[in-house]
């Protein structure tokens, strides 16, 4: 109990030190949006049915996804810290899991696990008085299996087939996430949920409450096994030794641009990270692409290439940052054109896969052939040309991969900054294959030509930038690399950190709508009208198709130029506060 009563306090030490300046307000700001996600969940407790278990669901799922997707999830206290202590790993992986209580997000999900209470007052004095440690046993189960899940694929990671694995496991759970209207649509016609959802994990505290005091047994067995195995992983974890590189081939190139490009696609190859990012991206655009099936829609399939294309882009957005202090070799080698050589290896690995896709999903379902086709050439030059640009004028300093420790998901310290590259990234493809679509949607095959010029010049100018700025800026871009502080400030990166000049409200406004504005723009609107075009009316969860005919597409309609707004605001804010500040930097003449 000592042990576990330091750990705690060590962490909350840490987060009571960290709650300054910018990390601090973003800290803040995500408290913000998590506790008004909270209070919506405790709302789902005063209605009948079970949507409640149905959102405690997608709550675990975020547990257990999220931090695949955020370098390994909350790593304040790591079990490296303690290797030399000599402690049981039951005893360990106790501490740690006392210690993983502390912190926003435990907090926020025991918040919206007050909805427990909720339900249980609505049943009755038992089911009040049982809500209490059925909130914390839930809180419990939780945390421990976005740990183990950790765990495992830190585990798998450590070999090819295992790093692959994991990707495409991954991928498929976060596509199903984001289509979850399709489940909802295909299992909860009527307004109702699938029952088997009250009998995952995820709803055994519900039960609880309403009666079924056996899951409170279930759930302390399951707490029991998870913290078993958690110490098992842990054990391996601490106790990993490095692969060896006995019996590998040397690597030939002619001349130093085919010598990068044999190093990159030597790292395509080799780097089990890589290959768990290329195997998600995979994985994510066929599942997100195919699961409409499932209600009938066919149009995403041809779109399985292309959304391909833009996820492993963002998967690779800080590509010189995760190659760490590796670009001393670049600057030492005259001549050595390492965008270009990068360029040509990122196609290699990725742009057969895509075209692939793009060609076989298009068949399948006789799909668009030229807007396919336009847009997949258009995205290929485009990712070609941003992911070098974006990297380079933005670089997060990442960990050497020779220092990476027993989690290889956390490739930099700063996963904030990491994941807002990966949006930016995201977005700007897209942007690039918007005039071949457009030419394709309104003059057929002429797009293709459009969608190879744009994607030509995308890979030409966007490369030529950043290898401008690669070659006048080597030498700091290694000074970040290797301390993480940029040499004219000396402070560390903050390129897609908020400005600190915004206040707490702006920043409030700022996270909302930036995470929420995907609501009414994609579902509420877009795929709304895909119902209305369709005829399929009273769809659950689609306000649009439940209005009068009269209101149907005005709504749909509103609903778009909300989600469009949304973004906007937060944009318009980011970029007024960015230009507050660089007005204050300048200095005054006279």
């Amino acid at each position: 109990m000592a042990v576990a009563l330091t750990m705690a306090s060590m962490k909350l030490a840490i987060l009571r030190h960290s709650m300054k300046g910018q990390q601090g307000s973003t800290m803040v700001s995500a408290g913000v949006l998590g506790a008004l996600l909270a209070g919506g969940t405790i709302v789902l407790a005063f209605l009948d049915g079970d949507w409640l278990a149905a959102t405690y669901t997608v709550w675990m799922l975020g547990w257990i996804i999220g931090p695949v997707f955020s370098g390994g999830g909350d790593e304040t206290l790591r079990p490296e810290f303690f290797s030399l202590l000599g402690l049981p790993p039951q005893r360990m992986a106790a501490g740690l899991l006392v210690a993983a209580f502390v912190g926003m997000a435990p907090a926020v999900s025991l918040l919206a696990l007050a909805g427990l209470l909720v339900a249980g007052v609505r049943e009755g004095v038992a089911g009040a008085l049982v809500a209490v440690p059925a909130m914390v046993l839930q809180l419990a189960v939780f945390v421990l299996l976005s740990k183990v899940t950790v765990a495992l694929l830190g585990l798998a990671l450590g070999s090819r087939i295992g790093a692959i694995g994991a990707g495409l496991v991954n991928g498929v759970i976060l596509a199903f996430l984001g289509q979850i209207w399709v489940f909802m649509v295909a299992f909860g016609q009527g307004g109702r949920i699938p029952e088997f959802v009250r009998y995952l994990p995820s709803g055994w505290g519900l039960l609880a409450v309403q009666g079924q005091y056996l899951a409170l047994a279930a759930m302390a067995v399951l707490i029991v096994l998870l913290l078993a195995a958690w110490g098992a992983l842990l054990t391996r974890r601490t106790g990993r030794s490095r692969p060896s590189t006995r019996g590998r081939r040397p690597m030939r190139a002619s001349g130093p641009h085919g010598a990068v490009v044999a190093k990159e696609l030597r790292s395509w190859t080799r780097d089990l990270v890589r290959n768990h990012q290329l195997a998600f991206a995979f994985t994510y655009g066929v599942a997100f692409a195919a699961v409409p099936l499932m209600v009938g829609i066919p149009q995403m399939v041809p779109l399985a290439g292309p959304i391909f294309i833009v996820m492993a882009a963002a998967m690779t957005a800080n590509a010189y940052g995760t190659d760490g202090t590796a670009h001393w070799l670049t600057l030492m080698t005259p001549g050595a054109s390492d965008v270009r050589g990068r360029q040509l290896a990122w196609l290699a690995a990725v742009g057969p896969i895509g075209l692939v896709l793009a060609v076989v999903c298009t068949a399948a379902v006789n799909g668009p052939w030229a807007l396919v086709m336009a847009a997949t050439f258009a995205l290929l030059g485009g990712a070609m040309g941003l992911v070098p640009l974006v990297s380079v004028a933005g670089l997060i300093p990442g960990i050497d991969p020779k220092n990476r420790g027993g989690n290889p998901l956390r490739t930099t310290e700063d996963d904030g900054s990491a994941t807002g590259m990966a949006y930016l990234v995201l977005l700007l493809v897209a942007l690039t294959a918007a005039p071949a679509v457009l030419v394709a949607v309104f003059h057929g095959w002429w797009g293709v030509p459009v969608g190879l010029l744009t994607g030509v010049l995308c890979w030409w100018g966007f490369g030529l930038l950043a290898d401008r700025r690669l070659t006048a800026q080597g030498p700091e871009l290694l000074h970040l690399m290797r301390t993480g502080r940029r040499p004219d400030s000396g402070k560390a990166s903050e390129t897609f950190k908020l400005p600190d000049n915004m206040s707490k409200t702006q920043r409030t406004i700022v996270m909302v709508c930036a995470s929420l504005g995907a609501i009414p723009l994609a579902p509420q609107g877009i795929v709304a009208m895909v119902f209305l075009a369709n005829g399929r009316l009273e769809q659950s969860w689609f306000l649009a198709t439940h209005m009068p005919p009269g209101l149907r597409w005005p709504v749909a309609f509103a609903f778009v130029l909300l989600g469009l707004g949304m973004y906007g605001t937060a944009l318009w804010l980011w970029l007024r506060a960015k230009k507050k500040a660089a007005a204050v930097k300048q200095p005054v003449a006279g």
